[in-house]
């Protein structure tokens, strides 16, 4: 299949957001935006999942790209949200369209050869106006109580030196009156969460997933990676100065050990296969419109672009890290199921996009909402270490699920 890519003006990003959010592929973080549409051109299956190796850069190179010149990210792209389940399948999709904009203005166009004008595709699009909603059924599972009991279980365990962290989380599944609108959805998010990454993919079962995720997973540019992992979270009231509560957070004890067990984790797998390894001596604080968190730049590189792994293998090598799922892995993933008793789907795996040339963009699915008519689904989890105080973690991800919910989908939880 034959793809061209053309440096063309700058559109207008809310028209192009919302294109991408409502019908689209839509990956924006703070320097750039990336919105598929149209049909998909190319679909590359993962039947198994990230557990077994997938050729996605050679299947990529297959298409041959014409025209102009351009940066990574910018040619033939796959975008996809993959399940938390490391052995589920899943596929990476390119769309027939992709634009590519930064915050300069510098904005690519790439295309299937013989495709119809992308403008009638943009000037189709109507801008969002939908408000937020009043709810109509809302259901927790776990219930509150039983999320307490499972972190007091999960305490035991840990204090037993069997599992050094581990991640659980919980789902409210709700509806409201009206179909629900991802373009109007992502664009409160652009405006509440500035400095996180706007998604909103097409998921499993007909249902779009759309947020705003604080973490990167991996960036992958030739040779070099970065990763951005966050660890430890403390609530902000509103209306009040953070800087009391982001010193509490630096100095809290359990914050610190999630911190730490997180970090180690990524620089040993990292270390397997990169060269040079280097992690922020110190964390630094994450501030976000209603919660805090702690976090670290940690970036690899490898002596040659021939052996680098790309994207998506370095996703092989890194999800689910010690952020969503825990440590050792497979004894945190054995007790989240058994814990847990309800599939996460789409809810902590890795979401974003890779190119031919192997480079790509991964986020962690948080933050988010799964959406599909008038249904909604969305999840919040918290750190669980021998520290944890059971009501304090059930506290962390109500209001976790009250910040993603309010802000963007209903009126009140």
């Amino acid at each position: 299949m034959k793809f061209r890519r053309t440096f063309i003006e700058p559109v207008r990003l809310d028209t192009l957001r919302a294109l991408g959010a409502r019908d689209g592929w839509l990956v924006e973080s703070p320097d750039i935006l990336r919105v598929g549409f149209g049909p998909v051109a190319d679909l590359i299956q993962l039947d198994g999942g990230l557990h077994l190796p997938t050729d996605a850069t050679t299947a990529l190179q297959r298409h041959e790209l014409h025209g102009d010149d351009g940066p990574s990210g910018t040619g033939v792209v796959a975008f996809a949200t993959l399940p938390f389940d490391r052995n589920a399948p899943g596929e990476l999709q390119v769309p027939e369209f992709l634009i590519t904009q930064s915050t300069s203005g510098d904005a690519w166009l790439t295309c299937r050869e013989g495709s119809s004008n992308w403008r009638e595709w943009f000037d189709a699009v109507a801008l969002p106006t939908q408000e937020t909603q009043s709810l109509r059924s809302l259901t927790y599972q776990p219930t509150p109580e039983e999320y307490a009991h499972n972190v007091a279980l999960a305490v035991e365990i840990l204090r037993r030196k069997e599992i050094d962290k581990v991640v659980l989380a919980r789902a409210v599944l709700g509806s409201v009156p009206e179909p629900i609108d991802a373009a109007a959805i992502a664009q409160r998010l652009r405006l509440r969460e500035p400095i996180c990454t706007l998604y909103s993919l097409p998921a499993s079962e007909g249902r779009r997933f759309v947020g705003a995720s604080p973490e990167l997973l991996v960036r992958r540019t030739g040779v070099e990676i970065q990763c951005h992992p966050l660890a430890g979270t403390i609530t902000l009231p509103p209306n009040v100065a953070p800087d009391d509560y982001q010193t509490w957070l630096l100095g809290s004890t359990k914050n610190l050990h999630e911190y730490g067990v997180l970090v180690d984790e990524i620089l040993r797998n990292l270390a397997n296969v990169y060269d040079d390894v280097y992690a922020d001596p110190e964390p630094s604080v994450v501030t976000l419109r209603t919660v805090a968190h702690l976090g670290a730049w940690v970036s690899a590189r490898s002596s040659d672009l021939d052996t680098a792994p790309d994207a998506l293998e370095v996703l092989r090598m890194l999800h689910p890290t010690a952020a969503v799922g825990g440590v050792p892995r497979e004894s945190a993933y054995e007790l989240i199921c058994r814990l847990e008793q309800h599939d996460r789907g789409h809810y902590a795996g890795p979401l974003g996009w890779m190119d031919a040339q192997g480079d790509g963009e991964w986020w962690i699915g948080i933050r988010g909402v799964l959406v599909k008519g008038r249904e909604f689904e969305a999840w919040a989890g918290a750190g669980i270490v021998s520290e944890s105080d059971p009501i304090a973690e059930r506290e962390e991800t109500k209001d976790k699920l009250a910040s993603v919910l309010t802000s963007v989908l209903v009126d009140r939880v």
